[in-house]
């Protein structure tokens, strides 16, 4: 009888040894043991959806058997449902009264059969000629269920086990059944349970209601674990597309705050060729203007200064200039102490439009840098002993007196640098300039005039290391700049 039972929650029999006193019974190896090993195990995370497929498996296999010939278990507890390596939960050691007439009283339960009995029904703790019954197995669950549940052995704030087979065989109301607590069920799982451990055999439900019961508290739906996976599974793959989506716009989001961040140290057009794996290649412009300005008394005031104050002031002051020159085609080379590098030509050729982009920016920075204050020495004026007076000169060079050559310089840190007779002289004529004043060249002079509205004084000849004297020119405003200038100093 029990070799023909086949059921996928039913552990089958492979072999069986009747001899007494050697009965035993070869079967197929559950990898995770017994029911009630993973329910005392903590280290086991079992959710709802665990629980109910436990729960469902075993009321699966009992419907099957009590179809079969071997009509009841006699015997059900958390100990012989036993759990294979999917997960699956069988039920072993049914058909065991077939094999031995041996029965325990009530008292020699206490010993080695105890626990067993704790999951027997009253009907038959009563009568202990009695191997068992299809309601009996239905009891077996319901306390079986009660340890799913709650994860706790039957009884278990009970010490005293013969009192608690004492008390189930007696005839006290309400009768004495597992500790269900509310925190571990809703009501509707309590109510079932209670409806399986009746004390009245009559009274409670086949596994066939078992079943639809589960499935109805369930919403329906499978509670197989393999099933709740194929679900699961289901609803991953229909919300894929919307988790890829979700993360490729921020992985988008990422990669534009490293663009933006890449493309505040470089050139864009040099940033695009260096990502795309690109060489960047050292290029020839014909034409630029070069803008240096220089901070004077900058010595003496960092004499005065903390490092932290020096610094401090630095960085209000260029990224004040920062905040400006984007409203101008530009590109910021450097910052060298408080020497401040701006070219207009490159990396992008602007034609004639560099000379006049970097003279309205002067412009611009000049007339504005009136209202900046240190923040150390909040109340100087421009013509105290510290005041911020600018030198700023502007120069233009046309290639055949001095080209500018720019490109990436180093693998470590790379700097987009521009190098040059043309960014030499503009050096050598920042040290010569006048506080508060636009000191140009005369080939920047000259590509004002093609452009039109500037206007220059000459300031006179002056003498520039490796060049001798030249004539050079003061930028004093344009045709529609209606911003203050400060007042030139000596």
């Amino acid at each position: 009888q029990v070799h023909k039972l086949s059921h996928v929650n039913i552990n089958p029999y492979i072999g069986v040894c009747i001899t007494a006193p050697n009965i035993c019974i070869v079967s197929e190896a559950c990898g995770r043991g017994s029911l009630a090993d993973v329910l005392i195990n903590d280290d086991i995370k079992l959710d709802w959806t665990f629980k109910m497929s436990f729960a469902t498996d075993i009321a699966a296999g009992m419907e099957a058997l009590h179809a079969s010939e071997v009509s009841f278990h006699g015997n059900l507890t958390s100990s012989n449902c036993l759990v294979d390596r999917m997960w699956v939960c069988k039920i072993a050691d049914y058909g065991l009264q077939r094999f031995s007439k041996h029965t325990y009283e009530p008292e020699e339960q206490l010993t080695g059969q105890t626990g067993k009995s704790l999951w027997m029904a009253p009907e038959h703790m009563r009568n202990a000629s009695s191997t068992g019954s299809q309601p009996g197995d239905v009891y077996s669950f319901g306390v079986i269920l009660s340890e799913i549940v709650t994860r706790c052995e039957p009884f278990e704030t009970l010490r005293a086990t013969t009192s608690i087979l004492r008390r189930i065989m007696s005839t006290e109301f309400p009768p004495l059944r597992p500790t269900l607590n509310a925190d571990d069920c809703d009501p509707t799982i309590t109510k079932f349970i209670k409806q399986c451990w009746s004390e009245e055999p009559s009274a409670r439900p086949t596994f066939r209601d078992i079943k639809k019961s589960m499935r109805k508290i369930n919403g329906g739906r499978s509670l197989r674990l393999v099933d709740s996976m194929l679900g699961k599974m289901d609803i991953y793959s229909n919300n894929l597309e919307v988790l890829v989506e979700e993360r490729t716009r921020q992985l988008e989001a990422e990669k534009a705050k490293t663009d933006q961040l890449l493309y505040e140290m470089l050139p864009r057009p040099v940033a695009d060729q260096l990502k795309s794996g690109k060489s960047v290649e050292a290029e020839l412009f014909d034409q630029v203007t070069v803008f240096f300005s220089d901070i004077v008394g900058f010595t003496k005031l960092s004499s005065s200064s903390t490092p932290i104050q020096v610094v401090t002031f630095l960085n209000d002051l260029y990224t004040y200039f920062d905040n400006i020159i984007p409203n101008y085609d530009v590109y910021k080379v450097e910052t060298i102490g408080d020497a401040y590098m701006v070219v207009s030509g490159l990396p992008e050729k602007n034609r004639d439009r560099h000379a006049g982009e970097i003279a309205t920016m002067a412009l611009h920075l000049l007339c504005d840098i009136r209202t900046f204050k240190i923040r150390h020495v909040p109340d100087t004026r421009l013509v105290s002993s510290y005041s911020l007076l600018l030198i700023i000169t502007c120069l233009f060079y046309l290639i055949f007196s001095g080209p500018a050559v720019a490109g990436v310089v180093g693998i470590k840190k790379p700097r987009y640098d521009v190098f040059g007779d043309t960014v030499n002289v503009a050096s050598r004529m920042e040290s010569n300039g006048v506080p508060n004043r636009i000191h140009i060249s005369a080939e920047c002079r000259k590509a004002l005039l093609n452009l039109g509205g500037y206007h220059m004084e000459r300031r006179g000849e002056i003498e520039l290391k490796g060049k001798g004297k030249v004539i050079t020119y003061f930028l004093n405003g344009k045709d529609g700049f209606n911003r203050v200038r400060p007042e030139p100093s000596n």
